[in-house]
Formats: structure tokens, sequence, C-alpha cells
């Protein structure tokens, strides 16, 4: 288990587990109704969970953790949230992934479905 900082005053734990255990209605669920992240989540989708409760900075932490394709490209996501268009897409370039042109909104949720390898959320 590791901890990883934010400001929002939720608990930062992180347990290692397998992906694909969660809908995605469930996933939403979460972002309302959990204090600490659910067990099994990649730090690419730990960054959505964040970024999906209005922590910037908590999914910020997760992403420049995780230095995977995922990582790159939820982060890429995360500066675009920020406006930060140099950012963005260096990012985006590091996730080899077009720079995003869709609303924030359809891009959050086909990043997690990607991520949890659904064809639809």
């Amino acid at each position: 288990m590791r901890t990883i900082g934010g400001e929002s005053g939720v608990e930062k734990e992180t347990r290692v587990g397998k992906p694909g255990q969660m809908s995605f209605e469930e996933f939403q669920q979460s972002l309302v109704r959990d204090t600490a992240l659910p067990a099994g989540l990649s730090g690419a989708l730990q960054a959505l969970w964040y970024d999906g409760r209005g922590d910037w900075e908590g999914a910020h932490d997760c992403a420049q953790e995780d230095t995977s394709r995922d990582g790159s490209w939820v982060h890429a996501y995360l500066h675009r949230v920020e406006g930060d268009e140099v950012k963005t897409e260096y990012w985006y370039n590091r996730a080899v992934q077009p720079v995003c042109t869709t609303s924030l909104d359809a891009e959050w949720k086909a990043l997690y479905a990607e991520f949890e390898g659904l064809d639809r959320y």
C-alpha cells in the first residue's frame, strides 16, 4: 500500500489489485460514496477517480506516478482540464494519442472505458 498526496481530505491509500472489478456505474457511485480509493484501480483509473471527485492535485499526483501510456494519456487530459495547451500536447504525444477535441466529460468517460477494457460506458 502507498499514500498519495492531495488536498481534498480524502484518504489517499491505494491497494494493489486487478482492474475490471467495477462497472462504470459503480465507479461513478464510488466518487460520491467512498472516502478512500476503491481497491484494484490502476494508476490511470486512480487519477480519474480523484478528478471525478474534483481533486485535480490528487489526480495529477497519480498521473505523474503512472509512467505508462495510460498514465500519460490521463496526464494529458488533466492538463487539458487545466487549460495548459503546451503540456496537454506534450502528454498526448507521450501517450501516442491525438489531442482530444471532444468535451472533457466525453473524454473522461472514454478514458474510463479504455482503461477498463469496456466496449461502452
